[in-house]
């Protein structure tokens, strides 16, 4: 999964990436990925884990997580984090409704 700057754009196109991993995919064989990295003006070190990251998404690779998992991760950190501020509003709502509570009942 390649990395979105601040600003939400990606530093290189999908298409650059889809078509850089097919070269490699078809090469026979296999190119040096710095010679692969040179022709269409990629950073090696992108090219590299672009490679990684493929061959762990069709299950050559054991030490890294697959694209879907990473995303599975995303968004259950997503969820949990809105589930944790929802919790936060909860208690602070309790808490003021007990205190209201309280208080009415000290004074019957």
């Amino acid at each position: 999964m390649g990395k979105v700057s601040i600003t939400g754009k990606r530093k290189y196109p999908l298409e650059l990436r889809e078509r850089a991993m097919r070269l490699y995919r078809q090469a026979e064989p296999k190119p040096v990925i710095a010679h692969l990295a040179d022709q269409p003006g990629i950073h090696r070190e992108a090219l590299r884990n672009w490679i990684r990251q493929d061959q762990a998404d069709h299950g050559e690779r054991d030490d890294l997580p697959s694209t879907a998992v990473l995303e599975e991760n995303r968004r259950l950190a997503k969820e949990n984090a809105e589930l944790r501020r929802v919790n936060e509003i909860l208690r602070a709502a309790s808490a003021y409704f007990a205190q209201e509570f309280d208080l009415t009942r000290r004074r019957s």
